[in-house]
């Protein structure tokens, strides 16, 4: 028997204990917004046809900001409780009468496919099914004023994850019940059908699951994620453009007034094309003439910004990330400083990273060479990237 499968994804809390100027789910862990992880992986899932999320109004920029490119029907807006927003979920989808919902928080962004392969199974098996791991910890019950007033039995004890798996009728007929008995208060869905009268099952969850409460959650989350980008690899970039007629020159994607433009198949950036090549060749991926060819009459006139943007991705399909760019324009005119922060910001926009992840430089070659007649620009660049490490 095929089933279909949804997944409801949580995202209207504050997460006000992680700290931070935004909500925890539109943070980042190594450069990528923590909503935007957990999003991809389950639209990427192949047993998953569709995934709601349920955000908060004041959130609507954000979310499109953190899931650009996301192939994903518009996000819902959330109740005041983890309840009422899981219920405004289960309504978006309906009218899509999936046989299975997975629910899932968006702050644990580290699920994995098989955790996901798990839920849908256990949700066939058993109608209401929970990830759950072993505790390792002795756990007391305290009371008001802080006394031991129990040692549970920890053998009998797990701890619970998301996501959790149910039957949808199974699951939106329980939210509406506990809707109509004034009950909005269930922490997971879990409880929620352990009120109504539902057997709920569990199933092996991940240690690596963790969900992202504390700012010392995400420090953890950060180390890991860098350890697991172990493979360091560096790369050089180099490229030079001729003056020729204009009144502007395009340099790090921001333009700057000049006497005279430069001439190249495209905008002629070449900042942007050193960088590149960086990349590029810090994947060992070819040159930017392999993927844009100077005869192609396609990029005429194209903006650099798509050529950065594209080795940008190059690293991200294969699950690393950019640590450092940087740049060194080589000219007599014009003048590099008054525009430098404009141009760090704008690579920095581009490749999806902190400014502070960005250097831009510039030097003269006192007048000597092609740069000191003034005959044109050249910029060398150099990329730092963070690859997994692969299997030869």
């Amino acid at each position: 028997m095929a089933y279909t499968v949804a997944a409801v994804v949580v995202a209207a809390g504050r997460g006000v204990r992680a700290g931070g100027e935004i909500p925890k789910q539109y943070q980042s862990i190594g450069g990528v917004p923590v909503i935007r992880s957990t999003l991809a992986m389950l639209a990427a899932h192949h047993g998953i046809g569709m995934v709601q999320a349920v955000i908060q109004d004041g959130d609507l920029a954000r979310f499109a900001a953190a899931c650009a490119g996301l192939d994903l029907p518009p996000p819902v807006l959330g109740g005041a409780t983890r309840q009422q927003s899981v219920m405004a979920g289960l309504e978006a989808l309906i009218s899509h009468t999936p046989d299975i919902v997975l629910v899932h928080d968006a702050a644990r962004p580290f699920a994995t496919a098989a955790l996901v392969d798990r839920a849908i199974a256990a949700a066939r098996a058993h109608g209401a099914a929970v990830p759950v791991v072993m505790l390792s910890d002795t756990v007391k019950q305290v009371d008001a004023d802080g006394c031991v007033v129990a040692t549970p039995d920890r053998a009998t004890l797990r701890a619970v994850q998301t996501p959790q798996a149910f039957s949808f009728g199974v699951l939106l007929d329980a939210h509406r019940r506990a809707a109509q008995a004034g009950r909005h208060d269930f922490t997971d869905d879990a409880a929620l059908c352990e009120w109504a009268g539902i057997g709920v099952h569990v199933f092996d969850g991940e240690a690596t699951n963790m969900k992202l409460t504390t700012p010392d959650d995400f420090a953890k989350a950060e180390a890991a994620h860098l350890m697991a980008l172990g493979d360091v690899r560096t790369g050089g970039g180099f490229d030079v453009h001729a003056f020729g007629d204009g009144d502007h020159v395009m340099l790090g994607g921001v333009p700057i007034a000049h006497t005279r433009g430069l001439s190249g198949h495209s905008d002629a950036d070449v900042v942007l094309h050193a960088l590149v090549d960086a990349i590029l060749g810090a994947l060992s991926d070819g040159d930017i003439g392999q993927h844009f060819p100077p005869s192609d009459p396609q990029w005429r006139g194209a903006a650099s910004d798509r050529f950065l943007a594209f080795a940008v991705e190059r690293v991200r399909a294969r699950g690393g990330m950019i640590a450092h760019l940087d740049t060194t324009v080589i000219c007599e005119a014009p003048k590099i400083g008054p525009h430098r922060d404009a141009m760090r910001a704008r690579i920095a926009q581009i490749a999806g990273i902190a400014i502070d992840r960005v250097a831009v430089k510039a030097t003269t070659s006192e007048q000597l060479g092609f740069t000191g007649r003034r005959e044109g620009i050249a910029a060398m660049a150099s990329a730092t990237v963070r690859l997994p490490w692969s299997t030869p």
